[in-house]
């Protein structure tokens, strides 16, 4: 079955760069309007989009602050009246540091953004959906959502709490017409991992050796995943996180 989004209203926090990116354009190319947000000012995407023939706005938003939220929301519903699927992906790796180093800013900031940010943003999406009597939210956890690893602690604890936060609200949301979902994608090749990695070769074969498949994930094999999950396939899919990788869960 093809999928279309023909009149739909996608959101996409994290928007502007890695798997935020390619799923806006995965979304764009499927017919759906589309809201980028980030914290930084950037239309790159929105600019990429409109390419493609979407309609497509930017909003600068920082998903750890509850204003900033509400007025994303607000401009989403003035600009396109709905909004049918929130791809709320915005997140940050945090600095690396065992347990015992990770300092309480690192923290704060690393739990703030990628957790409370989840939350901030199913907390004012659900009403509008509710309005609706239907919609699909994927929150993007991780595979370090499901398992351990060493030295992120902050970003464990967060990625752990997102796929808890899923499974509670899809519950509260699945008679409700409201499907809740979350995508744990493992090594991707994106700017968060240029940054783990410094962009060194040690670095880069280190973390490739996480993944028994020998690669990286492409932002774009996320993006599909993410597109079927609030595709009308995925319709008997809720409270589920579904971890995308290339074996890491299982090695």
């Amino acid at each position: 079955m093809e999928v279309s989004f023909k009149n739909k209203v996608a959101l996409v926090t994290g928007g502007a760069s890695g798997i935020g990116r390619a799923t806006a354009i995965a979304f764009a190319r499927k017919g759906a309007k589309v809201v980028v947000a980030d914290w930084k000012e950037n239309y790159e995407t929105v600019n990429l989009l409109r390419e493609i023939g979407s309609e497509a706005i930017f909003i600068k938003c920082d998903v750890s602050k509850m204003a900033d939220i509400k007025v994303m929301i607000e401009k989403t519903m003035i600009e396109f009246g709905r909004l049918d699927y929130a791809f709320n992906n915005a997140g940050v790796e945090g600095i690396q540091a065992n347990t015992w180093d990770c300092t309480e800013e690192n923290w704060d900031k690393t739990i703030n953004v990628d957790l409370k940010g989840i939350w901030l943003c199913m907390k004012y999406e659900i009403p509008e959906m509710l309005k609706q009597g239907k919609g699909v939210i994927i929150n993007c956890a991780s595979v370090a959502g499901l398992v351990g690893f060493e030295g992120l602690p902050a970003y464990v604890a967060s990625k752990h709490g997102v796929v808890g936060l899923t499974k509670t609200a899809a519950l509260e949301c699945a008679k409700l017409g409201i499907r809740v979902n979350a995508v744990c994608p493992g090594v991707i090749q994106t700017p968060m991992i240029d940054r783990l990695t410094n962009k060194e070769r040690e670095n880069i074969e280190q973390f490739k050796s996480l993944e028994p498949i020998g690669r990286f994930g492409l932002p774009e094999e996320i993006a599909n995943a993410v597109i079927w999950m609030c595709s009308d396939e995925a319709s008997f899919v809720t409270g589920h996180a579904m971890a995308i990788d290339g074996g890491f869960v299982a090695h």
